[in-house]
């Protein structure tokens, strides 16, 4: 077996899940966005009133966190797999920017990364994997054969959420959206446990002034060379 586990990191809004979703579709590998994984907990946690305007309910997400089902379906006609909780599609609702203010602060929590990483590191064990995130390099697949860590500047990153959310129809200024990317960097890069940073030998991939076909030529060349490298050394 040849395959080869990817690990993609870097901060929001920088097109990881984009760039993963087209590496895994050209290798014939499997997709994991587990950023899509923290935001559905973090929905529960918001549905469930555990966490909102008025504060985080930490303890009451904690003892419902064993109870909380999170599952990958691929859905042909898109083309990738999209998250559901508790039985629920809920791919949609997790992008917007409610889900997004909160996040950080759900993400952060230790027993909910203990519950993620251990359902991320089961998804690896055939290979064959491209999965991004924000501490896969260095938490989840510390042995992956190729780590990308991605960064754009913030008011690029804020400029491409905003694009998303209004398209999506929902009303919001840009500066709110600036504002939630830079806080989003702070917490991400701070936080006590698997905090946001670049893996020592992960090749890193400024997408400030590139396009997404650039930006995927690029990742290609680097997953095809380890592939190769990969079968050389098997």
């Amino acid at each position: 077996m040849n395959k080869i586990i990817i690990a993609i990191d870097g901060y929001s809004s920088t097109g990881k899940s984009t760039m993963a979703k087209q590496l895994a579709k050209a290798l014939d590998y499997v997709y994991v966005d587990t950023g899509a994984m923290y935001r559905a907990i973090t929905l529960f946690a918001i549905e469930s009133g555990c966490i909102g305007p008025a504060g985080f309910k930490k303890q009451a997400l904690l003892e419902a966190l064993s109870g909380i089902e999170l599952k990958f379906k691929y859905n042909p006609t898109l083309g990738f797999s999209e998250m559901f909780l508790n039985g629920r599609n809920v791919e949609k609702d997790i992008r917007t920017l409610e889900v997004s203010q909160y996040v950080s602060q759900v993400s952060v929590v230790p027993e909910v990364r203990e519950k993620m990483v251990a359902l991320q590191k089961v998804m690896g064990e055939n290979k064959g994997l491209v999965m991004d995130g924000r501490d896969i390099g260095t938490v989840v697949f510390p042995q992956a054969e190729l780590k990308i860590f991605m960064t754009a500047s913030p008011d690029i990153r804020a400029t491409r959420r905003y694009k998303e959310l209004l398209d999506r129809g929902e009303e919001i200024s840009f500066e709110e959206v600036l504002e939630n990317v830079q806080a989003r960097d702070y917490i991400d890069s701070h936080r006590k446990v698997s905090p946001l940073k670049q893996a020592e030998d992960a090749v890193v991939i400024d997408n400030s002034s590139m396009n997404q076909k650039e930006q995927f030529e690029r990742a290609l060349a680097l997953a095809e060379h380890k592939i190769q490298k990969n079968k050389k050394g098997a």
